[in-house]
Formats: C-alpha cells, sequence, structure tokens
C-alpha cells in the first residue's frame, strides 16, 4: 500500500495556497473592498471568517481574490451552467422535397410531416426539383409551393421566399413563435 497524498484542486481555479505568493485585490464575504494586501494577510482573513480565498479574476494585476465558500460558490457555477444548458434551444432543419406535379395524397402526407416538424420546433426547407422539361415550367412549381404554404396557414413564418437554385425551387419555413 502506498503513501496516500492528500488531493490539490485540480479544476483552473486559484484557491488559498494554490495562489501564487504576492499581492492580491481583496475583497470580503460582504463585496467590500478591502485594498491590495499579500496573499498570507489575505489568507489568514479568509481562515478567520471559516471560508475560502477564490482568485475571481486571474487575468488583473494583481489578482482579484474574494472570501467566500469556495464549494457553494462551485455549486453555484455549476447550477448555472446547467440552467443554461436547459434554456439552449436547438433548431434543426428538415428537408421536405415534392415534385411539380404531386398528387393529392402525397401532397396531404408531406403536409402532415411539414406540420409535425413545424409542431416540433424544426424549420423546414421546401423544396421542388425540376427534370428536364419540366424546367420550362417553373409557375407549376410556384404554385404547389405556395399551395403548401397557404395550407400550413398561420403557423408557419416564411423565412426565405421560394427562389431558384439551379435545378431547385427552395424555400424556407419556420415555427410562428407569436401564436
Amino acid at each position: 500500500m502506498g503513501i496516500r497524498r492528500p488531493q490539490r484542486n485540480r479544476s483552473s481555479e486559484l484557491v488559498n495556497e494554490d495562489i501564487p505568493k504576492g499581492n492580491v485585490l481583496l475583497i470580503d464575504e460582504n463585496g467590500d473592498n478591502l485594498g491590495i494586501v499579500s496573499r498570507d494577510v489575505a489568507l489568514d482573513k479568509a481562515y478567520d471568517a471559516g471560508l475560502d480565498l477564490v482568485v475571481v479574476a486571474a487575468q488583473s494585476d494583481p489578482l482579484v481574490a474574494k472570501i467566500m465558500d469556495h464549494s457553494k460558490y462551485r455549486y453555484d457555477q455549476q447550477k448555472r451552467l446547467k440552467e443554461m444548458k436547459r434554456n439552449q434551444v436547438v433548431v434543426n432543419l428538415k428537408e421536405i422535397r415534392l415534385s411539380p406535379t404531386i398528387e393529392m395524397h402525397d401532397f396531404n402526407t408531406k403536409l402532415k410531416h411539414a406540420q409535425r416538424f413545424i409542431g416540433d420546433g424544426d424549420k423546414v426547407k421546401l423544396s421542388i426539383r425540376f427534370y428536364g422539361r419540366m424546367l420550362a415550367h417553373t409557375d407549376i412549381g410556384m404554385e404547389t409551393m405556395n399551395k403548401f404554404v397557404e395550407e400550413l396557414g398561420e403557423s408557419i413564418i416564411v423565412e426565405a421566399k421560394p427562389k431558384m437554385e439551379g435545378r431547385n425551387m427552395i424555400a424556407i419555413l419556420a415555427p410562428n413563435t407569436k401564436q
């Protein structure tokens, strides 16, 4: 069995004895500025208060150190990070491909898919591919796309109006958050 060594603070934070020797700008537990003091004096004040000395601004000269409960500070930081992650919204872009001469049943099926995607909060990229001679009749594709957008109604916002990109007509639809 080997010798057990005390664990050191492995995080990037400078706490108590991990703070390099020199002067620090000290802030007490109430947030009052106590001025520039040596690290040892700051550590003594922290230990007298039964708290830790934590560097809160490592880039400044001198270092800014605050007297606080380090474990509570770390817990609050982790809690805040979790809350930020929870509040993040991931928006995916789903693509639905149509044909200019799509049949009604297929159209309705694609419409239901789009409604489900919009309901989940995702954006929908609506694309119509023109083959061969169909390229001369882009107006039929425009009618199909306009009908699709009309059927979705107030649940969407047209983010990018239908436009031709090579052989494809593309429009981007987003959920209407104002509804």
